[in-house]
């Protein structure tokens, strides 16, 4: 796989400094335009108030970039032959020199080949409802079964048949934390009412848990930090439900099936709600990474300096190629740290 690192990225790493990976399908695929260039270098700020370095991740000319410069994330933002990514996409994209934003599953792929350990999302993708019909889930749950990455979300796409989706993650054996309450979170809503065994409850009790991975060694899986938006930023509740019963009544009636449903069921919200969702979405997604910045940083002042990418990776300008199979082994998932299960929430 031909992977490049910028600089930036590349000498933070190898400091020991702070780093936080973002997707880019949010910037080329989820916001409208021009807002999503906006929102984009917006981000990268955030990290960098955080006190980290942000290493957006996009595939552009049939290179796998971490650590976007201006152009290229310009080029993501305003392209719009740029195509949506999952993991599974990277390989042909790679070789037919496609340019592409990566989904939560490809952006956590490359972050992990990377050597980085913090990537901060909007929400998860997860088991679809009406699953035993469609047998319909995202990818995104079996690749992070095979990562060390911390996730920091929203918990998943409030869409989703969430209590199936925090079972199939238990399956996976991906860790699934609360950070600062004992309930999943909802996407646009602070709380799923779905419970998790874990709180967390600051940035260090999750470098802990990250530590306590790095320990444990064995097979590898994600950490998830599940961060509810704000509930003074949340969608409101009511109109929620009303707007999403509409929504799926809707794709019901129209025959839309699979992969169709989710970005119908997005855009549905979006004009029902008047704009509402989508701001929900950027309020959680701007709390998940000043969060993961904190959590990076956290992490990085209990590891040496020296860490590299690994194997493969090419500096910004390099014509190399990279890790092509597994990621590097090593560490693997934790129960969670630093609080009892079922502590209080919010």
């Amino acid at each position: 796989m031909s992977t490049q690192v910028s600089e930036e990225v590349r000498e933070a790493l190898h400091e020991g400094r702070p780093v936080v990976a973002l997707e880019s399908t949010i910037i080329a695929h989820g916001l409208p335009r021009p807002r999503n260039l906006a929102v984009a270098l917006e981000l990268e700020e955030l990290v960098r108030d955080g006190g980290a370095v942000p290493a957006t991740i996009a595939v552009v000319d049939g290179t796998a970039r971490v650590g976007l410069d201006r152009a290229a994330l310009t080029r993501i933002a305003e392209d719009p032959a740029v195509r949506k990514l999952g993991h599974r996409d990277l390989a042909p994209a790679l070789a037919t020199g496609v340019t592409g934003a990566t989904t939560v599953s490809a952006t956590a792929w490359l972050a992990d080949a990377a050597g980085i350990r913090v990537f901060a999302t909007g929400g998860l993708g997860g088991v679809h409802r009406e699953w035993t019909d469609t047998q319909d889930e995202s990818a995104d749950l079996r690749l992070l079964a095979r990562v060390g990455t911390t996730v920091v979300c929203a918990g998943v796409k409030s869409i989703l048949d969430v209590p199936a989706t925090l079972q199939r993650l238990e399956t996976l054996g991906v860790t699934v934390v609360g950070y600062g309450t004992d309930r999943f979170p909802g996407f646009y809503l602070a709380s799923s009412g779905e419970p998790v065994d874990w709180t967390l409850r600051t940035p260090e009790a999750v470098a802990e848990v990250i530590r306590a991975q790095d320990r444990l060694g064995g097979s590898r899986a994600a950490l998830i930090v599940a961060n509810p938006v704000p509930v003074a930023e949340q969608l409101d509740p009511a109109l929620h439900d009303r707007v999403l019963a509409g929504g799926l009544a809707a794709a019901k009636e129209k025959g839309i099936t699979g992969q169709a449903v989710t970005p119908f069921l997005l855009e549905y919200l979006t004009v029902h709600t008047e704009g509402a969702s989508l701001e929900a979405n950027l309020a959680a997604v701007r709390g998940n990474v000043r969060l993961a910045a904190r959590i990076a940083g956290a992490y990085g002042a209990g590891r040496a300096p020296g860490t590299e990418p690994a194997p493969g990776t090419e500096p910004a300008g390099g014509s190399g190629s990279a890790p092509g199979d597994e990621p590097a082994r090593g560490s693997g998932p934790a129960p969670g740290s630093g609080s009892a299960p079922g502590a209080s929430g919010r």
